[in-house]
């Protein structure tokens, strides 16, 4: 049976990725997705949850099958289980959110080489047993989601003027409410919604980042 939840343990945890050993952030893993899709808050919350579900359970197959794993091959073997994965969730999001799947489409394939995925199997699922790797790929699975929700509200805001546009898309119909205008532009600025805008937008959080580290340590200090 498995143990009961520490949720302390399971904050010290999270605090330590998301603050001290992002994945995302401090060590500039899995940009492709991040770049590519972060051009609102719709593609980005879509995306880290299938990036999310994607972590989870390639860590608990490939913990769950570690010593019949040959060593020589372990890269290959890793990448045919998260091509799999990937593959079912696409056809999955094609079957029941066509809308999502439409505005994704050409970037779900591209989970395969995210090397976000590639680190928690090499250094974590395949050294650990499944209930941990599990935590492991929820764990690591939100922070990627909230670092790609904050980048894409920084480039929705500053390319269109609103929040949450085409939650819709989402959520269902009844999700129109959530749509913020916050600032009105007769047209939008494409800086931030192009590829370039994504490089402005991470330089940004990792600048608040910075800032934060940096006040968190000068009052620990005190």
């Amino acid at each position: 049976m498995f143990k009961l939840i520490n949720i302390n343990k399971i904050k010290k945890y999270f605090y330590k990725k998301t603050c001290n050993n992002d994945l995302t952030i401090v060590q500039i893993l899995g940009l492709c997705p991040l770049l590519s899709v972060s051009s609102s808050t719709l593609n980005s919350i879509g995306l880290g949850i299938i990036i999310t579900l994607v972590i989870f359970f390639t860590n608990i197959i490939v913990s769950m099958f570690k010593y019949w794993i040959p060593k020589e091959i372990r890269t290959l073997i890793y990448i045919i289980i998260i091509a799999s994965i990937v593959s079912i969730i696409q056809m999955l999001i094609n079957a029941y959110a066509f809308n999502l799947y439409k505005s994704l489409d050409t970037f779900i394939p591209l989970i395969v080489t995210n090397c976000i995925i590639i680190d928690r199997v090499e250094t974590y699922a395949s050294k650990n047993n499944i209930y941990h790797s599990g935590i492991d790929g929820l764990l690591i699975g939100m922070n990627t989601t909230i670092t790609l929700f904050f980048l894409g509200a920084i480039r929705e805001i500053i390319g269109n003027g609103t929040l949450f546009n085409d939650t819709n898309l989402l959520l269902g119909k009844y999700s129109k409410i959530l749509r913020i205008e916050i600032i009105h532009f007769n047209y939008p600025f494409l800086l931030a919604i192009l590829p370039p805008g994504a490089f402005i937008g991470l330089g940004l959080i990792l600048a608040i980042k910075y800032l934060i580290n940096k006040n968190i340590k000068h009052i620990n200090k005190k």
